[in-house]
């Protein structure tokens, strides 16, 4: 829990430049090369989709989870609330694990306020609402599902900055994120500059083989000729 009497360092420098890079890939190159690396669970879900198929999200991810408790007083669920909206770094992926599926962990007001405090994009295995308010201020955010029901008097975060896990897929405080209409893909920290050098050099050697099949050559002399397809 975060109080206003209380600085929060969560030891990650979320300005960062191989983010650039990163936002250039796509997610299937992203996991063949970490499937090629040895990190075959790199993927998360895939019923967590964009609310805008065309939305794509890179960057480095903060960390949140929580819980039900119903019956919790409402004045305590929104004080924790926005105290994880304080909470959020600018430059960050917010990344939640809520260990529900009942309500819905973002709505208009919270994409609203987190698009304004600089924060990239949400990605929650749970729910949102509000949906056409936020596809209309174009702030990324990718979910299970949507339902009206919101927090209120029955759901807190509880931890951030924390190791969380969804479907499996362990995710670090400061590890990467990328997203796009296929999913979902996690890049431990200490391999994503390997990975994103990897992937650029991967989509180069794609568009030679392109290049190759569309000036006449035949498909499997193409892949013999570069390794790849």
């Amino acid at each position: 829990m975060v109080t206003e009497d209380r600085a929060v360092d969560f030891a990650v420098d979320f300005n960062d430049a191989l983010v650039d890079r990163l936002a250039a890939c796509y997610s299937g190159a992203l996991h063949d090369t970490l499937r090629e690396l040895g990190r075959t669970n790199c993927v998360l879900r895939h019923d967590i989709l964009p609310l805008e198929p065309s939305h794509k999200l890179a960057g480095r991810i903060f960390t949140v989870a929580g819980h039900l408790e119903p019956g919790l007083d409402g004045h305590e669920t929104l004080l924790r609330w926005t105290e994880f909206l304080s909470a959020a770094p600018p430059n960050s992926v917010v990344l939640c694990q809520p260990n529900d599926s009942t309500i819905a962990h973002m709505g208009e007001l919270s994409a609203e306020t987190l698009q304004y405090r600089g924060v990239r994009g949400y990605i929650v295995d749970g729910g949102c609402r509000d949906t056409t308010f936020i596809l209309r201020m174009g702030f990324p955010v990718f979910s299970r599902y949507t339902t009206p029901r919101d927090v209120v008097g029955v759901w807190v975060p509880d931890h951030f900055g924390e190791p969380i896990e969804i479907g499996g897929v362990a995710i670090n405080n400061g590890d990467y994120v990328f997203a796009d209409r296929d999913g979902v893909v996690i890049i431990p920290e200490d391999m994503a500059e390997q990975v994103v050098s990897h992937v650029e050099k991967m989509m180069q050697t794609e568009n030679l083989v392109r290049k190759a099949i569309l000036a006449g050559m035949d498909p499997k002399e193409a892949y013999l000729k570069f390794g790849k397809f």
